[in-house]
């Protein structure tokens, strides 16, 4: 039971990654058809799925980096798989770039969301909510994995770090996102997974945040609402 003020809420700011679009199931994926289609046996992977949990931890090692404006975009796109590649004794920048942009490419083509997003969103909408994105992801990923997954038509605005010029959690990209879809802080909740960019960022912005918590984590003190699945959200709003 939430005991919540979900009626004074106008502006649903949500999170794509790891919030809506299920970006450990597409990963595994994407990186199965890169290792079949550079054929990286040769190379000595062998193991796929171990490869997979080591890029992994690698990518959300430097995403927080990157979060933290501790790494550029362009270094954290081949950088991951590089690291990775020399935890199998391979040392070379031109693979990793070779696989970073084969990645980059089959990444956002992958369907998989959680369950009940769409759902939910269409819950929302009927609902009279105006719905927007605010990611850290790369602008032109992001907008085709919204294509892919038939998410594209339910956002009025998609703000990224990259065409703000701010990532998540600084305050800017929430300033950002408020002045494009004119609302105010009282009106406007971000809606997210990441403890840190999402929840703590827009705390310390001024917004209240529902932590979407698919993976059973410890919730942040800060977080507003906390909830286990998208479909609790319909519950809450």
């Amino acid at each position: 039971m939430f005991i919540t003020f979900a009626s004074m809420y106008t502006h649903l700011f949500f999170d794509l990654d790891h919030t809506l679009w299920d970006f450990d199931t597409n990963a595994h994926e994407a990186l199965h058809d890169l290792h079949n289609e550079l054929q990286l046996a040769q190379y000595g992977i062998t193991d796929i799925d171990n490869f997979i949990t080591i890029y992994l931890a690698h990518n959300y090692r430097m995403w927080q980096q990157y979060n933290n404006n501790l790494l550029s975009a362009d270094v954290l796109k081949w950088k991951r798989m590089y690291v990775t590649l020399q935890d199998f004794g391979i040392e070379s920048k031109p693979l990793a770039v070779k696989m970073s942009e084969l990645f980059l490419h089959i990444l956002p083509n992958k369907k998989a969301v959680f369950a009940h997003t769409h759902q939910t969103l269409d819950y929302l909408l009927n609902k009279g909510y105006t719905l927007h994105l605010i990611t850290n992801g790369f602008a032109a990923t992001q907008a085709r994995k919204l294509q892919s997954s038939n998410l594209s038509h339910y956002f009025t605005h998609i703000i990224t770090s990259e065409t703000v010029g701010h990532v998540k959690p600084q305050k800017e990209i929430y300033d950002a996102a408020l002045h494009l879809a004119q609302a105010s802080i009282t009106q406007s909740i971000m809606i997210g997974d990441n403890a840190d960019a999402d929840i703590g960022g827009a705390h310390k912005a001024g917004w209240h945040t529902v932590f979407v918590n698919h993976i059973n984590a410890t919730v942040p003190a800060v977080a507003t609402y906390n909830v286990n699945s998208l479909l609790q959200l319909q519950a809450l709003f």
